[in-house]
């Protein structure tokens, strides 16, 4: 996958890899295998908008809280912590 837009970072994801992108980070999947699940989770009130590249300047800014929890591991996971740090 390629994270960012065109001369974003490139990721080669094995399996049960998890990856968890802030609202509005551009993301591409590049190829993959026949079983790979993508799943998307909004916050309450959230909603879908697809974006391509000949949309990004019309994507909006989005300054959102940090999660109160993390969606993989919890309440004690490490996702709020590690995002607070890149504010």
């Amino acid at each position: 996958m390629r994270l960012g837009g065109e001369n974003g970072k490139v990721l080669t994801l094995a399996t049960e890899d998890v990856v968890v992108l802030p609202a509005g980070t551009g993301h591409q999947c590049l190829s993959s295998s026949q079983d790979l699940l993508v799943v998307g989770a909004y916050p309450a009130g959230g909603h879908y908008d697809e974006c391509t590249a000949s949309d990004h300047a019309r994507a909006p800014r989005l300054d959102l809280p940090l999660p109160e929890c993390d969606p993989v591991y919890g309440a004690n996971g490490p996702l709020p912590e590690l995002w607070a740090g890149d504010r």
